[in-house]
């Protein structure tokens, strides 16, 4: 299977799958690129806001592509979704409010309602076909999006962040690279927002 990106997605004209391999093709990194051996694609198509694949290989398990770079593997994301989710979780002496920004596969959500502490939890994600593809593909990470603590919303993460004041104990984000969907997360506003969602002695993981 062929897969030419337009210059909408940030590549112009590269295969991604090729001969039986995927080979990354993220523009932000030059002179190095990650390739895997593909049993099977899963499920490959455009939302309206980025590029989405999954695919299953031999050695990694399923693997979930956006915008034609890796974002988790079905070997190791429980590395990554433990602990960007536990650190600042186990760093508040009463994380009972927590927001996570991004994270449509759902990993890190399904990481942080484990803890007893927290209460409630809101999401926000842009991009809903992640998630459903997530539910549909990836259901050892979507599992958190079952639990009763939580509270999805789809949307801007920077635009729900401004509508919050002082209402958060932990705030994580999980994006994607600063390109795309996730820009507006690297910008100083969304910073100056995150700020002002925390309660008091709140902490910010990103």
């Amino acid at each position: 299977m062929n897969f030419a990106y337009d210059v909408d997605n940030h590549v112009e004209g590269m295969n991604v799958l090729k001969e039986g391999w995927f080979t990354e093709s993220d523009l932000m990194f030059t002179g190095f690129t990650p390739s895997i051996k593909v049993d099977s694609v899963l499920v490959e198509e455009n939302s309206k806001f980025q590029h989405i694949i999954v695919f299953k290989s031999k050695q990694l398990g399923k693997v979930l592509v956006l915008d034609n770079a890796i974002q988790c593997t079905e070997f190791d994301e429980f590395s990554y979704q433990e602990m960007i989710a536990f650190l600042p979780l186990n760093s508040h002496p009463n994380p009972r409010d927590v927001l996570v920004i991004g994270g449509g596969d759902g990993g890190v959500v399904r990481e942080v309602v484990k803890h007893p502490a927290v209460e409630r939890v809101s999401q926000c994600e842009i991009d809903e076909r992640v998630v459903d593809v997530s539910k549909e593909y990836l259901p050892f990470m979507a599992s958190g999006f079952d639990d009763p603590k939580l509270n999805l919303h789809i949307g801007d993460g920077h635009d729900f962040m401004g509508k919050h004041t002082k209402s958060f104990d932990v705030i994580i984000t999980d994006s994607s690279d600063p390109i795309g969907p996730a820009e507006s997360l690297f910008q100083k506003t969304y910073y100056e927002l995150m700020r002002n969602a925390l309660k008091p002695g709140g902490i910010v993981c990103y």
